[in-house]
C-alpha cells in the first residue's frame, strides 16, 4: 500500500497559518538542541524518539505541519503517522532552514557543524 504525505513550501504554510491558526498543529521533531537554537513559533516540539509514547497528544483527524532542519526526518515521521491512520498531514518542505530563508530571516541557522558538537 502506497501513502502520499502532502508537502508545503514555508510561503504556504505561512499562508493557511495566517488564515487558520487555530486548528493547526505545528509539531516540531527535532532534537531539544535544535529546538532550543530556533523554532517557528507556537510549534509544539516532540523530539523524533518520543512520537511513539506521544502518539495520543496528537488528534488524527486535525491538520498537522511537520517540522525538522530540513525536510527529511519530518518527511519520514509524516509517512509513518499516515499508516496509523492521520489523514492530514504535511510536511514542511526544506524544514526551517528553507523558513528562515523565506519566511523570518532573523531567525538562527545552523548547519554541519552544529549537528556534529551536539551529536
Amino acid at each position: 500500500m502506497e501513502f502520499d504525505l502532502v508537502e508545503k513550501e514555508p510561503l504556504e504554510v505561512k499562508a493557511m497559518l495566517d488564515a487558520n491558526k487555530s486548528d493547526i498543529m505545528l509539531l516540531d521533531v527535532r532534537e531539544q538542541w535544535e529546538y532550543d537554537l530556533c523554532h517557528i513559533p507556537n510549534s509544539i516540539h516532540i523530539p523524533l524518539s518520543d512520537i511513539t509514547t506521544r502518539i495520543s497528544e496528537l488528534q488524527k483527524s486535525d491538520p498537522i505541519i511537520i517540522i525538522c532542519h530540513n525536510g527529511r526526518r519530518s518527511l519520514n515521521i509524516g509517512l509513518e503517522l499516515i499508516t496509523k491512520g492521520f489523514d492530514n498531514v504535511i510536511n514542511l518542505k526544506g524544514g526551517v532552514d528553507q523558513w528562515a530563508d523565506d519566511i523570518d530571516n532573523t531567525m538562527a541557522k545552523y548547519g554541519i557543524k552544529e549537528i556534529i558538537e551536539n551529536s
